[in-house]
């Protein structure tokens, strides 16, 4: 299972959590999150950073890409699949999309040969980090190929329902943990965190 905890803004905090059995972090470069990375320094790390956008520009995100050196790109906004086309060329891109009972799964088909993987995060008014779940059985429905990264409200009350919704979903590979980690936004909790993957990971 792979863990991705997103949502860091603290050098001291990232290092830390380098130290534990993680594959990705999610460095959030959307100015109205609570969780924005805003330091010009990010910690050199053998973990794979994600550096997550909300419909920012392309050139932005290659500036940024370059100055990194990111391999991985998070898109949570309405980019479409020629913007993750492009995007495709220069990075791995994990696409995610905003889940409520209205989505319809059969329309995120024309993504899948862009991205590297997709994820299902709550819908709210606001991007991300809402410490909301949405309703699982909606991904049921899930008859894609493509890997998937769960997102949303996660928790350690939910592992055993996790491990169950897998055993259903092959397809399902990973959790994004963020705000029910957090001493406050961006600031993960170490221990929380260590606990969980522990578990997750029996």
């Amino acid at each position: 299972m792979i863990i991705k905890v997103c949502g860091l803004n603290n050098g001291d905090n990232i290092n830390q959590l380098m130290k534990l059995d993680l594959d990705f972090m999610g460095i959030i470069f959307y100015k109205k999150s609570s969780r924005f990375f805003s330091s010009a320094v990010l910690p050199k790390s053998e973990k794979k950073y994600v550096a997550v956008f909300v419909d920012e520009s392309l050139d932005v995100i290659k500036e940024l890409i370059n100055i990194y050196q990111f391999e991985y790109v998070q898109l949570h906004g309405n980019e479409d699949e020629e913007f993750c086309n492009e995007l495709s060329n220069l990075c791995h891109v994990i696409k995610a999309f905003r889940i409520d009972n209205r989505f319809d799964l059969n329309d995120i088909e024309k993504y899948s040969k862009y991205c590297k993987y997709f994820l299902f995060d709550t819908f709210t008014e606001y991007y991300g980090g809402s410490g909301k779940k949405f309703n699982w059985d909606l991904l049921l429905n899930y008859n894609h190929k493509k890997d998937f990264i769960l997102s949303g409200g996660i928790n350690s009350e939910l592992i055993s329902s996790i491990k169950k919704l897998k055993n259903q979903l092959p397809n399902l590979i990973g959790v994004d943990l963020n705000s029910k980690f957090e001493i406050k936004p961006g600031l993960k909790d170490i221990n929380k965190v260590k606990k969980f993957i522990k578990s997750i990971k029996k």
